[in-house]
C-alpha cells in the first residue's frame, strides 16, 4: 500500500481510507456523496446504522457536537494547513471570515457567511476526522430531511419555533413516533439545542444539502511547514526563553488540569467560588457542594473548585484577567496558536512556582530544590492523532534536552467503565503497524491515591486507531482477542516521535519495536470516556461533565508529581 495513505489492519477501513484519499489528490472539490458507499460497507462501530433506513440519532449527535454550528448552512468544506496555503489556492482573507468553533473537536474554522467553511488542519489525521464525520452527518441528515418532510410535522415545528418552545413530554413523544425513532434519543438531541430545536429541525427540511470537500495541500512537506510556524509563534510569544539552554518535560493533556494544580489560583479565591455556587450555581453544583462539605460524598473539593473556576469565568471576564495575572507571576505562560492549527502550549518555568501556592495532592515533603531548578514544562493542548508526531518532533528539534514525556487523554475502554484510567505498556500503531514495547514510568498505585470514582488498569495494551468513525466490530473483536483493551488516537504517533529522538534513523514500519532503553521516562496515561462495544453508546450520546473532572485530576496529579520526583534528582 502506498505509505502516503494511512494504513489499518481492517479491509473495509482500508478500502474506505483508499476511496477518499484518492479522491482528494483532486484539484477540484469532491461531492461527499461519492464516499456514501464505502462509508456504510466499512459499517463503523459509531454509526452502526449507516446502513439502515431510520436515523441513526447517536452518530448525529455526534457530528453535529465536532461541526460549527453553522454547517447547516456549509456546501463546500476547504481543508489546508495555514494561512499561506489557502492564500496560494485564491483565498487570501480566510482569516477575516466569521470565527467558528465546536464544542466537541477544537479546531480552527472560518465561515464566509454564505456556504465556504475553511479548516486548519494539523495533519492527516484531521482528514481521516473531518471526511468520515461529514460523511456521517450528510447520511443521517438526508434520512432526517425525508423523515420530516411532511406538512403536518412542518406546521407544528413552525408553531414551536415561532413560541421559541422546545419539544417536551407529549410534543417530543408525538415527534419521536412521527419521526419513528426513540424518544430518549430525540431528547438527547433536545438537550443540545434547547428551544432552537425545532428552529434547527425546519432548517434540515428546508433543502437537501449536498457537501463537498476540498484538501488545497497534502504533502508532508506542508504539515511540516506549518508546524514550524506554530513552533515559532512559541518562540515569538516567550522570548526570555531560551529553549536551548533549558531540559524540558513535555506534557501532552489539557489547557486546564495542570495550570491549575500548580497556580494555586482557584484555592486561593476560594471563598469567592463558594459564595458564586451560593448565588449563582446551579441546583447541582449547590447539591454536591454541601455533599462535599458534610463529607456525604467522597469527591475532591479542591477538584470542584477547578470545576466552578470556569462556570465563574464565564459570568466575569475580570476573573479571567486575575487568573492570567496570577499564572504569569507563577512563571506560567499561554501561548495561543496563531495563522495554524490550534494547539495551545502553557510553558512553565518551574523555577518561578510558589509550593505554598500548589494543590497539596502534588506537593512533596521537600521543596527547596524548585527554586535551583533550570527546567521547563511544555504542556500542550493534546492534538489529534498523527499531530502528535508532527509537533513532539518539531519540540525535539529545537530544545536542549528532554527529561520526560508524558502523555494524558481520553480513550475508549473495551474492558472498563467510563471514568476508568487505563495504563498501557504495549500500544499497537495503525498509523505505523508496529507494535511498541515500554517501561511506562506509570503503574495503578501512582494514579488510584488521586481518583475517587474509577478504577485503574495498568499492565494494559492500546491501539492508536486512525479516526474514531474508522473502527468496527470486527477490528475491534480481533485486537480484544488479543489482549487490546485501550482504543485511542495519539500514543502511537508520539512513540514513533520517541523512536527517533533516541535512534539514528526514521520510524520504521510494521515491526515489534522496543523502546525500554529511551533515555527519558515515559507516562502514558488514558481515562475511560467510551465504551464502543455498547453498541450506539458513544461519546454523542453522554458527556462526563462534572464526574470527568475526577480521572482527569488524578492522572494530572500523577504527571506533576512524576516530574517533581524526578527534577528534584537534578537540582
Amino acid at each position: 500500500m502506498d505509505r502516503t495513505v494511512p494504513t489499518s489492519g481492517n479491509e473495509e477501513i482500508n478500502l474506505y481510507l483508499q476511496t477518499y484519499y484518492s479522491l482528494l489528490r483532486s484539484t477540484r472539490e469532491v461531492e461527499i456523496k461519492s464516499l456514501i458507499e464505502a462509508h456504510k460497507h466499512m459499517n463503523s462501530a459509531l454509526h452502526v446504522k449507516a446502513n439502515a433506513p431510520e436515523p441513526d440519532l447517536a452518530a448525529w449527535i455526534y457530528a453535529i457536537l465536532r461541526l460549527p454550528d453553522q454547517f447547516h448552512k456549509v456546501r463546500l468544506v476547504l481543508m489546508g494547513q495555514s494561512a499561506q496555503v489557502f492564500a496560494q489556492h485564491g483565498y487570501p482573507d480566510v482569516e477575516n471570515w466569521q470565527q467558528v468553533s465546536a464544542p466537541g473537536r477544537r479546531r480552527r474554522n472560518y465561515f464566509d457567511g454564505e456556504r465556504t467553511l475553511a479548516v486548519f488542519i494539523a495533519s492527516r489525521s484531521d482528514i481521516d476526522d473531518l471526511v468520515p464525520m461529514i460523511t456521517a452527518y450528510q447520511i443521517e441528515r438526508s434520512k432526517l430531511y425525508y423523515r420530516l418532510n411532511k406538512s403536518h410535522i412542518i406546521e407544528r415545528l413552525e408553531k414551536w419555533a415561532t413560541e421559541r418552545r422546545q419539544p417536551v413530554g407529549d410534543d417530543l413523544a408525538w415527534l419521536a413516533t412521527e419521526m419513528e425513532i426513540l424518544a430518549e434519543d430525540l431528547d438527547r438531541l433536545c438537550t443540545i439545542w434547547g428551544d432552537k430545536t425545532a428552529r434547527r429541525l425546519l432548517d434540515i427540511v428546508s433543502f437537501k444539502q449536498e457537501v463537498a470537500i476540498r484538501s488545497l495541500a497534502g504533502s508532508l512537506a506542508d504539515y511540516k511547514r506549518a508546524t514550524r510556524r506554530w513552533w515559532r509563534n512559541v518562540e515569538s510569544h516567550v522570548p526570555h526563553i531560551s529553549f536551548e539552554d533549558r531540559p524540558v518535560y513535555f506534557v501532552s493533556s489539557n489547557t486546564h488540569s495542570l495550570v491549575n494544580l500548580v497556580s494555586g489560583f482557584a484555592l486561593q479565591i476560594g471563598q469567592e467560588l463558594y459564595r458564586f455556587v451560593s448565588a449563582a450555581g446551579s441546583e447541582d453544583l449547590k447539591r454536591e457542594y454541601e455533599d462535599i462539605l458534610e463529607k456525604n460524598v467522597p469527591s475532591s473539593m479542591e477538584n470542584f473548585l477547578y470545576y466552578v473556576l470556569k462556570k465563574y469565568e464565564a459570568t466575569d471576564t475580570a476573573v479571567t484577567q486575575a487568573r492570567l495575572q496570577a499564572e504569569e507571576a507563577a512563571g506560567i505562560y499561554r501561548v495561543p496558536s496563531k495563522h495554524s492549527f490550534d494547539i495551545e502550549v502553557q510553558i512553565i518555568d518551574l523555577k518561578q512556582l510558589h509550593p505554598d501556592h500548589m494543590d497539596s495532592r502534588v506537593v512533596g515533603d521537600e521543596m527547596r530544590w524548585l527554586s535551583a531548578s533550570n527546567a521547563l514544562i511544555v504542556n500542550v493542548d493534546y492534538p489529534l492523532g498523527m499531530a502528535a508526531y508532527q509537533i513532539l518532533s518539531e519540540i525535539a528539534r529545537n530544545i536542549n534536552e528532554v527529561r520526560g514525556i508524558y502523555i494524558m487523554g481520553k480513550a475508549a475502554t473495551l474492558n472498563g467503565r467510563i471514568g476508568d484510567v487505563m495504563i498501557p505498556g504495549v500500544v499497537h500503531d495503525e498509523h505505523s503497524l508496529n507494535t511498541y514495547l515500554f517501561n511506562n514510568c506509570f503503574t495503578a498505585n501512582d494514579v488510584a491515591p488521586y481518583l475517587v470514582y474509577g478504577s485503574v488498569l495498568d499492565n494494559q495494551k492500546a491501539i492508536t486507531a486512525p479516526g474514531t468513525f474508522l473502527q468496527n466490530e470486527g477490528y475491534m473483536s480481533i485486537f480484544y482477542q488479543e489482549g487490546y483493551t485501550d482504543m485511542e488516537m495519539e500514543a502511537g504517533p508520539y512513540l514513533s516521535s520517541v523512536y527517533e529522538m533516541s535512534r539514528p534513523k526514521r520510524h520504521p514500519y510494521n515491526e515489534l519495536v522496543s523502546l525500554h532503553n529511551a533515555p527519558f521516562p515515559i507516562g502514558i496515561l488514558h481515562y475511560a470516556s467510551d465504551t464502543p462495544l455498547s453498541k450506539g453508546k458513544n461519546l454523542g450520546t453522554q458527556n462526563l461533565s462534572y464526574f470527568g473532572m475526577d480521572p482527569t485530576y488524578a492522572t494530572t496529579i500523577a504527571i506533576l508529581r512524576a516530574i517533581f520526583q524526578t527534577e528534584s534528582k537534578h537540582s
